[in-house]
């Protein structure tokens, strides 16, 4: 989605990117076969006189699924956060803002999306970082 006048960038801060969540959840797939594979050698090689407890088996199948079903979800909230963050800084493009202790007051004509936080670029030329006490009218 291109929005006029916004520009992404990474911050300073780190933070989960959606290119690392695809790793971890491309890790955890790997991890999640390989422990499927791992499941049927055992099966294949167990003791017939000692099987393996059953209820072991899917505690552990289990708890791969949650895993597995935990980095999706977190995979799709970071792509709803990044939308919401690109709404917002869409929202005061051509907006009045003033900083926290009213030293720095201007329109709004470009927006700088960090991974921590939205930088307002003014008419003035100044940059703002736009949080808690900033007014945008």
């Amino acid at each position: 989605m291109a929005v006029s006048g916004v520009t992404t960038t990474t911050g300073t801060t780190s933070s989960t990117s959606p290119t690392s969540s695809a790793t971890d959840a491309a890790s955890a797939s790997l991890n999640y076969d390989s422990f499927l594979k791992l499941l049927v050698a055992q099966m294949k090689n167990q003791d017939p006189t000692e099987p393996m407890d059953s209820s072991e088996q899917i505690a552990q199948l289990a708890t791969f699924s949650q895993v597995e079903q935990t980095i999706k979800t977190n995979t799709n909230l970071e792509s709803l956060l990044q939308r919401t963050s690109l709404s917002e800084a869409n929202a005061v493009i051509g907006k009045t803002v003033t900083s926290a202790d009213g030293k720095t007051t201007g329109i709004v004509k470009e927006v700088k999306l960090y991974s921590d936080g939205i930088i307002a670029v003014l008419d003035t030329g100044k940059e703002l970082t736009v949080g808690p006490g900033v007014t945008v009218k």
